[in-house]
C-alpha cells in the first residue's frame, strides 16, 4: 500500500505534497528528524491522506495533487474545510 498525503505547516501557510510506503516513519522524517525543505516549516500537521495498492497509482496521484488545478483544490479546501473542520476532505 502506499499513501499520498499533504502536510500543513499552520505557522508558515504551507503545504507540502508526498507519498510513501510507510506514513508514520514519513511523517516523523518530516517533523522529528528534519531532513531537508521540509525542516525550516516544522511543525507539520497531516491534513489530507489517500491510499492507493500501488506506487504507480500513488505517483500519479500526488503528480495531480501538485499541479496547478491541484494546488488551488488544496488551498480551497484548506481555506474553507480545514479552518472549520480541521482536516480536508475528498
Amino acid at each position: 500500500d502506499h499513501t499520498v498525503y499533504i502536510l500543513y505547516s499552520p505557522s508558515r501557510k504551507t503545504v507540502y505534497i508526498g507519498y510513501t510506503s510507510n506514513l508514520i516513519e514519513r511523517f516523523h522524517s518530516h517533523n522529528i528528524y528534519g531532513h531537508g525543505w521540509t525542516k525550516r516549516f516544522r511543525p507539520w500537521i497531516i491534513i489530507y491522506t489517500e491510499h492507493f495498492e500501488n506506487k504507480s497509482a500513488a505517483t500519479i496521484r500526488e503528480k495531480q495533487l501538485k499541479s496547478g488545478k491541484g494546488r488551488e483544490w488544496i488551498w480551497n479546501k484548506i481555506n474553507t474545510e480545514l479552518k472549520n473542520l480541521g482536516f480536508i476532505s475528498a
